[in-house]
């Protein structure tokens, strides 16, 4: 039996270690290890000017982001789709997405992932080399 959480829990971005191994700097704020959930994980991501989040699938779970400043394509199965701040974008279970900042400043990103994988190492599925492959954390689709 699943034991549900009855208190706040606050989590900063600070207290977390980074994951920038396809890119960018993810923050797992919210997770099964962070916070003992059951249903999802979640954070922030940040984007200098140019870098990029390599390609990858989530075989499992839906992804949901969320566009707090800069400017951004997505690609999604071979698709761009123009992001900017306010915007809100749903990428669905299996779909390959590769994330770019292309404006002149830092971008931000909110997301979340539900519903979980089996096992956190069954959470993505790499479909273009990573950018640096020693910089993994286990918080983001596990270690590997």
């Amino acid at each position: 039996m699943t034991t549900a959480i009855t208190r706040t829990v606050k989590v900063s971005a600070d207290e977390v270690a980074p994951n920038t191994k396809r890119g960018g700097d993810i923050r797992v704020t919210l997770s099964p290890r962070t916070v003992s959930c059951t249903s999802g994980f979640g954070g922030v991501l940040t984007l200098e000017p140019g870098d990029f989040v390599t390609e990858h699938y989530h075989p499992y779970s839906e992804e949901f982001l969320h566009v707090v400043s800069g400017e951004l394509s997505m690609t999604m199965d071979g698709e761009p789709i123009a992001l900017t701040a306010g915007d809100s974008l749903l990428v669905p279970i299996g779909v390959r997405h590769r994330l770019v900042n292309t404006g002149e400043t830092t971008a931000s990103l909110a997301f979340h992932l539900s519903p979980l994988a089996p096992r956190p190492e069954l959470g993505h599925v790499d479909t273009e080399q990573a950018q640096r492959p020693d910089e993994a954390n286990p918080d983001v689709g596990g270690a590997s």
